[in-house]
């Protein structure tokens, strides 16, 4: 295989890897496999010309008419010539699945499943890019310049997907890209002949140099900090920290409804977590010329995981056009009032969507970078943010009796709409038993919603706190419907899944509640009127909401004929027994009972920003964190200390006693005192390495190349001058070297009265920066660590290099380079 194959091959593989990313987007592999395929005559025919010697535009058009076949035997339109030849009708198929691929893209979310389609437009994207990556890296010798489309491949994923994309694909792209750059390294090395190494021994094609390794370790550390970098440093994810975080239910936030800080909104309809406040800020200031408006929307989730709901990308077309009319879609009884609206959007709210109220007909004021999502019904840009703009726009304001949505028909099985908006994590019992129940006996749509809506009310042991409670079932959404606590998000989330569950399309809407804070026609909405609910698809109607959040909870609550307020107290007439009681400021907005304690709970949301209540107090945690740090820093103190007791119990010990038989007289036996000499020169060492310790941690200098007479005598020389001490260090020098050197150990001493003494001596000396540092870090610790840790890296880069000389023995390129020179 010459070299221009051999790069060919490398760079359809390459091209191959770098579509892993892909991955993220896909419920199964079928677009893997159709895409090797396709990357697979491409590449083949891409040799082939090479080896006709055909020029660079040759081999394009032949890469270009490989791609074409590829694609008419894998998506055939049934007119095509010997099943693989394309026809005028095969092209015209092609354009459809063009057009249908738009029309996914805005049906489906994140993993789409395999439509003919999508898989067109990927399998043509992935082979595309193989033509430039080959051109590129073969043709023109410039695989550098290959990561481009590459990095084409990687940013679908990126702007499409809902969570940062994983780290894994992107790994094995880079890696693919590396191999193309190696590959095309060894072949310019190889123009040059044999390499050698300046002492006389050449080296092989196939061995790397310095400088390659080196290279490779670069580059791999590259690709490390890439994927590590921006999962540790906070703002640099999308997704892959947040998730975690968000999956274990912090939800916390600065609004009635969605978390997130001043003037960014979190998308996240988490179903566990506490909601902070700590002040109130105005956010939007909207007028319109409807009575009574409902909640002002700027987002909805509707792909739900076992945590909650997240927002999917939108899609649309620009927001300054003519947008669709949900007139001409109106089913009969529907009534249709249009309004106006003029939106004033704060310095203190910054995001890439724009609230407006459901329905938009028309707006005013905002540029063709602002986008319209007729599914998810929002304006959103990819360019700009909301920060201080103000718009108009006319909307259209639907309203309906509960007749007109009992006689909605069930969508079809079929249906776009029920097939992704009612799709759920794992089946989970607890609430495929409950929604059983509740739904039981209903007919209509409509009718299995009111009875899931009525369920989360004070009647059934609801309540709205600020935080919710945990619970041992392991799921989110059971710990809720069992305590029966929570705000906004719990219960809007919690009332879609089961709506879902039921096998009716439902979703959750973020936006504004209708704020207290009115002048004329103009509403001033802060971020304690933030807030979010559930929206349910009826056939011929559209999405209709329902707010299942206990309304004396939400600032601003609107109810409507079709979701009446569940909690309000019923009716009472004069002459029932009943007092009426006029309604003023201090009339209570909830039912009467233990649940008016919850309206003081709704306190936290004051201008005051006092804390909630019932949130846990921070303190234990931080408590709990710094008596793990001070473990932590505890260790090496508490391993000196080990040590020197285990040192000065051995050096402590006594000489062994032993019972004999003097023959003086019968029966006699005298005690003789034996010394052990291995137990003795055991004592010595033991003693002499505390010592040795000692003086690295009152930093006094060793040299472990002097005998220790030696270190003993420059000891006593520079640095004791107390005579107790003088004699204890020649005393542990004497006994070290008699240890070492003479044939038997010095006996009889006491050594441990002499280490304390010299260690005593030495504290004396020491500054109090030195006494504290020999406590807490001592210095010989430390240093032994650091000795266990660079021997243990240099015990691994020699394993390492043993096993990669044993590999490269039966290394491919090796073997091909050995059978190029015979």
């Amino acid at each position: 295989m010459n070299a221009s194959r051999n790069i060919g091959v490398v760079a359809a593989a390459a091209t191959v890897l770098a579509a892993a990313p892909l991955s993220a987007i896909f419920e199964s592999w079928t677009w893997l496999i159709e895409s090797i395929i396709a990357v697979a005559v491409v590449a083949g025919v891409a040799a082939l010309t090479r080896l006709a010697r055909a020029p660079l535009w040759g081999q394009v058009l032949g890469m270009l008419a490989g791609l074409i076949l590829a694609l008419t035997w894998l998506f055939p339109s049934g007119s095509e010539l010997l099943a693989f030849l394309p026809t005028p009708g095969t092209f015209a198929h092609f354009s459809e699945l063009v057009a249908g691929s738009a029309e996914d893209m805005r049906s489906y979310g994140v993993e789409v499943p395999d439509t003919d389609p999508l898989l067109f437009i990927t399998v043509l994207g992935v082979a595309g890019v193989a033509v430039l990556v080959d051109v590129l890296a073969v043709g023109l010798r410039r695989p550098a310049l290959a990561g481009l489309p590459m990095l084409a491949i990687y940013s679908v994923p990126v702007a499409v997907y809902v969570d940062s994309v994983p780290a894994v694909p992107f790994v094995v792209g880079a890696a693919g890209y590396l191999w193309l750059l190696v590959t095309d390294n060894v072949d310019r090395v190889r123009r040059f002949g044999r390499r050698f190494t300046g002492d006389g021994r050449d080296v092989d094609v196939w061995e790397a140099s310095p400088l390659a390794s080196a290279g490779r370790r670069l580059a791999v550390i590259g690709v490390a900090v890439a994927v590590v970098l921006p999962l540790a440093v906070p703002g640099m994810t999308g997704g892959m920290l947040d998730s975690i975080s968000r999956g274990s239910g912090n939800g916390t936030g600065t609004g009635n409804g969605s978390g997130g800080t001043s003037g960014r909104i979190d998308l996240f309809a988490s179903l566990a977590g506490q909601l902070n406040q700590s002040q109130v800020f105005d956010m939007v200031k909207v007028t319109t010329n409807e009575a009574n408006p409902f909640y002002l929307r700027y987002a909805v989730a509707d792909e739900l995981r076992p945590a909650g709901f997240l927002a999917r990308s939108p899609s649309g077309r620009p927001a300054n056009r003519d947008l669709p009319d949900p007139a001409d879609r109106a089913a009969r009884g529907v009534q249709r009032t249009t309004y106006r609206a003029t939106v004033e959007v704060t310095k203190s709210l910054s995001m890439a969507l724009m609230p407006v109220y459901a329905e938009p007909v028309r707006t005013e004021d905002l540029s063709g970078n602002w986008l319209y999502d007729p599914n998810q019904q929002i304006v959103f840009s990819n360019r700009e943010n909301s920060r201080g703009r103000k718009y108009s726009f006319d909307y259209v304001r639907s309203t309906y009796t509960p007749a007109v949505l009992r006689a909605a028909p069930t969508l079809p099985a079929e249906h776009p709409v029920r097939r992704q908006m009612t799709a759920t994590p794992d089946r989970v019992p607890e609430v495929d038993e409950l929604v059983a129940g509740l739904i039981q006996g209903k007919r209509t749509d409509y009718d299995r919603v009111l009875a899931i809506y009525s369920h989360f009310s004070a009647d059934n042991g609801f309540k709205y706190r600020l935080s919710t409670e945990s619970g041992s079932s392991g799921q989110d959404i059971v710990n809720f419907l069992t305590n029966k606590v929570g705000y906004c998000q719990q219960y809007a989330a919690s009332m879609a899944w089961l709506v879902r569950a039921a096998g009716i399309p439902a979703r959750v809407a973020f936006g504004f509640t209708n704020g207290s804070n009115r002048d004329g026609d103009t509403i001033t909405l802060t971020n304690l009127n933030l807030h979010a609910w559930t929206e349910v698809f009826f056939d011929g109607v559209g999405w209709v909401p329902f707010d299942a959040t206990p309304a004396y909870g939400v600032p601003g609550s609107t109810r409507s004929a079709w979701a009446p307020d569940t909690d309000a107290p019923e009716p009472t007439t004069p002459g029932t027994g009943v007092t009426d009681t006029p309604a003023g400021p201090e009339a209570s907005a909830g039912p009467a009972g233990p649940d008016n304690a919850d309206r003081e709970i709704d306190e936290g949301f004051s201008a005051g920003g006092t804390t909630p209540e019932d949130q846990p107090p921070v303190w234990p945690w931080w408590a709990a964190g710094l008596l793990a740090l001070l473990a932590l820093l505890a260790v090496p103190a508490l391993r000196r200390l080990a040590l020197r007791r285990r040192r000065g119990g051995r050096a402590s010990a006594t000489p062994a006693a032993t019972v004999v038989d003097d023959g003086t007289e019968p029966g006699a036996r005298a005690v003789v005192v034996t010394v052990d000499a291995d137990r003795a020169r055991a004592d010595a060492h033991a003693a002499w390495a505390e010592l040795l310790d000692t003086l690295v941690d009152f930093r006094v200098p060793v040299d472990l190349t002097e005998t220790p007479r030696a270190t003993a005598d420059r000891l006593v020389r520079d640095t004791l001058d107390d005579a107790a001490a003088v004699e204890s260090a020649r005393l542990l020098g004497r006994a070290e070297e008699r240890a070492r050197y003479a044939r038997d150990p010095l006996t009889g001493e006491r050594l441990s009265p002499a280490l304390r003494t010299v260690r005593g001596a030495l504290a004396e000396r020491a500054d109090r920066r030195t006494r504290l540092l020999a406590a807490v870090l001592p210095p010989s610790v430390l240093l032994r660590w650091r000795t266990g840790l660079a021997d243990a890296s240099s015990r691994m880069v020699a394993l390492t290099g043993r096993a990669r000389y044993q590999l490269l023995r039966w290394n491919p390129r090796r073997l091909l380079a050995d059978r190029a020179t015979r």
